[in-house]
């Protein structure tokens, strides 16, 4: 996992990203707004750090721009929540509602379950099963029990753990967080040996009923489209499930004169998305490529 510097404005906890390129960002965005922006772009030109762009979005449901800092449009899947039956029956797809039957009728249980030393364990099992998820190096891979218990164990007193078992393992697992204005994922993963059960569509299935029983209106997963980088797969499972790209305003406010540069050039986007998708998509697939035989010499 990937560690960052951490900085403080105004109440407000930063991270700074960026080897060559920094760039400082709310730390939990997804939690917190920025009432006074230029407030804290103020106080990082004066802390003395190295930065270049402070950057920070409007949290959903507000789309419509209200700062005069140059902004782009950044976006976030979420499932606007009415009741769970209106959910099943219009926001969701045929092939769904099937996998979803199909999970209950292959024996798959879900429970809501309590922060404890068995789902860490459980999680950790989940953690350490594949090296490659998605096409990608599983990051959490090799991961110990005390890292996957202090990843898991923030925001306890507002979150709910899901977990989906088949014959008493943990195949599967949701932690849901609830903001303000919504709730959010903030862990749904799953074994790959039990991928065929479908217990993903299950899991989520009682995260929108939990979340309409508690008149939650938003129920979000990371992005909807991550552009060039994201996961067809991925893109594809949240919108069967009644996902939507919702659209919401990014800013970026320049701490230095490099940081102007930055944003004139593009380079704030990072260095991937610059590149051609072509590019992309042949430098993806390649990718894949060297990790089946690297990692299926590494079984042998």
């Amino acid at each position: 996992m990937k560690a960052f510097d951490v900085t403080e404005s105004n109440g407000t906890e930063l991270i700074i990203k960026g080897k060559y390129f920094k760039i400082a960002e709310v730390k939990e965005e997804w939690d917190q707004d920025v009432d006074d922006p230029q407030s804290v772009a103020d106080d990082l030109k004066k802390s003395g750090m190295r930065l270049d762009l402070f950057t920070f979005v409007q949290r959903l449901p507000e789309s419509r721009p209200k700062y005069d800092f140059f902004m782009e449009w950044d976006n976030v899947a979420a499932i606007p929540i009415k009741t769970y039956q209106y959910w099943q029956e219009n926001q969701i797809t045929k092939q769904s509602r099937n996998r979803i039957k199909k999970a209950q009728k292959t024996g798959v249980e879900i429970r809501h379950v309590c922060f404890d030393e068995e789902l860490v364990k459980g999680i950790s099992d989940i953690y350490n099963e594949v090296r490659i998820k998605q096409e990608r190096k599983n990051k959490y891979y090799g991961m110990d029990l005390e890292t996957v218990r202090r990843l898991n164990s923030t925001f306890l007193d507002r979150a709910d753990f899901i977990g989906a078992y088949y014959q008493r393992e943990l195949i599967g697992y949701i932690k849901v967080v609830y903001t303000d204005r919504y709730a959010r994922t903030m862990g749904i993963l799953g074994k790959e040996r039990h991928r065929d059960k479908s217990p993903m569509n299950l899991l989520l299935a009682k995260a929108v009923e939990i979340c309409a029983a508690k008149k939650v209106p938003f129920l979000t997963y990371a992005k909807y489209d991550y552009g060039k980088l994201g996961s067809d797969s991925l893109q594809e499972f949240k919108k069967f499930n009644g996902f939507e790209n919702i659209i919401i305003p990014r800013y970026y406010v320049p701490i230095s004169p490099f940081g102007s540069c930055m944003l004139t050039l593009g380079l704030h986007k990072g260095v991937k998305n610059l590149l051609p998708q072509k590019l992309t998509k042949y430098l993806r697939r390649a990718r894949k490529t060297l990790y089946s035989i690297k990692y299926s010499k590494s079984k042998h």
